[in-house]
C-alpha cells in the first residue's frame, strides 16, 4: 500500500502538516509513504516512519517541479493522495482516493489540514528528529540542564521583533532570580543569520551559550525536544519548538495569528496591542508599505510576563505529576 503526502515548500507549513501525516501512518499501518515537498522541508520529513521516498520540488519556470512530480509517479498506483498544496496533480496520480486542500482564510492552518483527511480532533504537529540526533542532544543538553532558546529571525523582516528586545528578554530571564536564573541559553536561527543573532548570543557567557544557528532541522528539533522554553517569532522554527513539546511563545504583529499561532497545550501566543484586523482598519490595507516595523509595538516586559507565567504553569504541571517531556513519536 502507497501513500502520496504533497507538501509545502516552506519549513512552518510543512511542520504543520506533520500531525495528519502521522495520523495517517496509523490509518494505514505498514504503509508505504512517499512526501513529496520544497528542498527547505526535507529534513521535517527524512526520519518519519513509514517515509521512504521524498521526491524534492525545486521551484522551476512554467511549473516545471510539478512535471517533473508527475513523471517520478507515473505509472504507480497509490491507495491514497494527500495534497497540501491544493494542485490539479492530484487528479493525475493513479489513486483510489484523492485528498485535496481546498482555501480557507480562517480555520488554524493544523485544523484545515485534518479536515482535509477527516481526522477529528486535528491531530497535533510531531517531530522526527532521528535517534542520531537525539543522541547528539542528549550530549548537548544533558539530563537537568535548563535551556532558553532564542529565535530571533524569520523568514520576512515584517514578522521579526528588534533583536535588542530578544537579548534584553534574555538578560531578564537567565538574570539572579529570574525564572531562568542560570540557565544555558540556545540561540537558533537559518544559515547565513549568525550576525542577526550575535547580539542574543553574547548575553550568555561563552560556557553558557549553545550555539544552533545555521543547524538542521533534525538537529534543532531534537535539542528542542530538551529545553525549558522556545520564545521567538512567527517562523518556521517556533512551529518546530511547539511540535517538539516545548512550551513555546510565538510573538506576532502584522499576521494572522488565528491561522498561524503555535499549536499545542504548552504553547502561548503574544501580540502587539493591536489585532491583525484593527492594523489594516487603522493603517490601510498596505500598511506594510509604509516601512515601519509593527513588531516595535511589543514591549519586553509584555513577553517577559508571558514567559514567567507559563513558566510557572508547567512548574505547576510538574508538581500536580504532569511533566514537560515531549511527547511520544
Amino acid at each position: 500500500m502507497r501513500i502520496l503526502f504533497i507538501a509545502s515548500n516552506r519549513i512552518g507549513d510543512a511542520v504543520l502538516s506533520t500531525g495528519i501525516l502521522g495520523g495517517l501512518m496509523e490509518r494505514y499501518p505498514g504503509a508505504e509513504f512517499w512526501v513529496a515537498c520544497g528542498p527547505l522541508a526535507v529534513d521535517v520529513f527524512r526520519h518519519a516512519p513509514g517515509v521512504s521516498r521524498i521526491i524534492v520540488m525545486r521551484k522551476e519556470k512554467r511549473a516545471g517541479h510539478w512535471r517533473k512530480l508527475l513523471k517520478a509517479v507515473a505509472f504507480r498506483r497509490f491507495e491514497a493522495v494527500v495534497d497540501l498544496r491544493g494542485s490539479a496533480t492530484a487528479w493525475a496520480v493513479f489513486a483510489k482516493k484523492r485528498h485535496i486542500l481546498k482555501p480557507d482564510h480562517t480555520l488554524h492552518r493544523v485544523e484545515h489540514n485534518a479536515g482535509v483527511v477527516g481526522m477529528t480532533p486535528p491531530p497535533a504537529p510531531r517531530v522526527w528528529p532521528g535517534e542520531e540526533m537525539r543522541a547528539r542532544a542528549r550530549v548537548t543538553i544533558p539530563d537537568g540542564m535548563k535551556v532558553l532558546a532564542i529565535g530571533p529571525t524569520a523568514a520576512w523582516a515584517h514578522k521579526m521583533w528588534p533583536v535588542e528586545r530578544f537579548a534584553e528578554l534574555a538578560e531578564r530571564l537567565l538574570a539572579p532570580g529570574a525564572p531562568l536564573e542560570g540557565a544555558h541559553l540556545l540561540v537558533t536561527g537559518g544559515p547565513g543569520e549568525e550576525e542577526k543573532c550575535r547580539p542574543v548570543l553574547d548575553v550568555a557567557p561563552p560556557d553558557r551559550r549553545i550555539d544552533l544557528i545555521g543547524a538542521g532541522i533534525d538537529e534543532t528539533a531534537a535539542a528542542f525536544e530538551r529545553i525549558a522554553l522556545y520564545v521567538g517569532n512567527d517562523s518556521g522554527l517556533m512551529h518546530l519548538a511547539a511540535a517538539a513539546g516545548a512550551p513555546t511563545i510565538g510573538l506576532f504583529g502584522p499576521t494572522a495569528d488565528a491561522i498561524y499561532s503555535p499549536w499545542g497545550p504548552k504553547s502561548v501566543t503574544v501580540r502587539v496591542p493591536r489585532t491583525l484586523d484593527e492594523i489594516r482598519q487603522q493603517e490601510g490595507e498596505n500598511f506594510l508599505s509604509s516601512g515601519r516595523n509593527f513588531m516595535e509595538d511589543l514591549a519586553v516586559e509584555t513577553v517577559e510576563r508571558a514567559a514567567a507565567a507559563l513558566l510557572a504553569k508547567m512548574d505547576a504541571n510538574d508538581h500536580n505529576g504532569g511533566h514537560n517531556a515531549a511527547p511520544a513519536h
